[in-house]
């Protein structure tokens, strides 16, 4: 082994070392402790308590798959809707901004990422929310706001503060490496600039536009703070049960069942996203 690598494998040791420390140990304390016999009464699993699968099974009921549900149709709607209304704002600031202009649409964009998250929450509650300002318009139009389907569209408009400003700055960095030469010569063989851009642009940003998916999608379904509010407790999310078990009931073992089975079901999703993102690259 020559000294190089040697050298580089001592400067990996740290971090390997805080990964096992923060995250693998964890996680699998985490996976142990989700095999675990519940004693109701107690904090948790008692001391060498008897392994089960009972926590797993259990979360087949129907009940369970309402959270489930919510969750993932929730925050892929949201997803989908900051990937679309985040591409042509990214676009614009990348094709049509320059100098003081981008920086300052840049600066903006991660000013609102670093906003505090409860006063983006209440402001939402405060406009759209049972006792909103635009509560009297929304009755005026036959809206009703005390429906699930009302609770949603507000739910995900509390994603979209988030899940927004993070996919145009990742679909900024797409676009400005794009080589504006295709779209010019496919428009000079005839193209429109709309063909141009479905047939050229859009394929040439689909990893970057997968990418602003799978970040916003994966925010929407670790979400805590905002079904738990705008949810008004009729709409809750994975997070928020996974709470419940942990504090309000101390069944861990069953909180941890229900982590693990979060875990795999979003790290299946990432993985079919980034094949189906593959297989559109090849075609």
């Amino acid at each position: 082994m020559t000294n190089s690598a040697r050298s580089q494998i001592l400067l990996l040791l740290p971090v390997v070392a805080v990964f096992l420390l923060f995250l693998a140990l964890p996680m699998l304390t985490v996976l142990s402790e989700s095999f675990r016999t519940f004693e109701p009464g107690r904090i948790g699993s008692a001391e060498g308590a008897p392994l089960t699968s009972v926590n797993y099974t259990e979360l087949l009921l129907p009940v369970y798959a309402r959270y489930f549900f919510q969750t993932y149709w929730i925050s892929f709607c949201s997803s989908v809707v900051a990937v679309l209304f985040a591409f042509p704002i990214a676009y614009y600031i990348a094709k049509n901004a320059s100098g003081w202009l981008l920086k300052a649409s840049i600066s903006a964009i991660i000013g609102l990422i670093f906003l505090s998250a409860l006063v983006r929450i209440y402001a939402i509650q405060l406009t759209f929310g049972s006792a909103g300002m635009l509560v009297p318009v929304m009755s005026a139009l036959g809206v009703n706001t005390n429906s699930r389907a009302y609770i949603y569209v507000v739910i995900i408009a509390g994603l979209l503060h988030y899940t927004l400003p993070m996919s145009i700055l990742i679909l900024v960095g797409t676009i400005q490496n794009l080589n504006p030469r295709l779209t010019e010569a496919a428009q000079s063989l005839g193209a429109s600039a709309l063909s141009s851009h479905l047939t050229i642009t859009l394929p040439l940003c689909m990893r970057g536009l997968i990418s602003a998916f799978l970040v916003s999608m994966t925010f929407g379904v670790s979400a805590f703070a905002i079904p738990w509010i705008l949810g008004r407790g009729r709409v809750l999310f994975i997070s928020n049960l996974i709470y419940g078990r942990f504090s309000e009931v101390a069944n861990f073992p069953s909180g941890a069942a229900i982590s693990i089975v979060m875990i795999i079901l979003s790290m299946l999703l990432i993985f079919a996203i980034s094949r189906l993102a593959s297989l559109l690259g090849r075609t």
